[in-house]
């Protein structure tokens, strides 16, 4: 009936399967990673204080998301094609000034800062209040 002599053999093509399939996995999601900016922010100090020349950029953001830019008044929306509009009036090294109520949410303040970044600007400076 049975052979007990017989010897058993591996097969291995489910492992080759598999990892063909991790392989695949691999190739397509490393070029979805993003690359992390490593910054390192200065310690905060209330003996410093930041202040804006007459000819800095200063943009101010209200809790109901209105953006005061060049003493001018637009919607976050509308904040991008006002910035590109009014950039080249300004040094794109000499900071700007980011004054936010803080019943903002997390990404509104983060949109003006990635739009600053993308405009040229290099220079952003928070103010906070006293």
């Amino acid at each position: 009936m049975f052979d007990y002599d017989e010897k058993p053999e591996l097969n291995i093509t489910p492992l080759v399967d598999i990892m063909l399939v991790l392989l695949a996995i691999l190739m397509v999601t490393t070029p979805a990673v993003i690359y992390e900016e490593q910054i390192l922010l200065p310690d905060g100090s209330k003996k410093t204080v930041s202040s804006s020349k007459k000819d800095s950029l200063i943009i101010v953001i209200d809790d109901k998301k209105k953006i005061k830019i060049d003493n001018k008044t637009v919607n976050l929306d509308e904040f991008s094609d006002s910035l590109v509009l009014i950039s080249s009036k300004y040094n794109l090294d000499d900071p700007v000034f980011v004054m936010a109520d803080k019943n903002l949410i997390y990404n509104d303040v983060m949109y003006v800062l990635k739009t600053l970044k993308l405009a040229g600007f290099t220079k952003v400076a928070l103010q906070t209040a006293g």
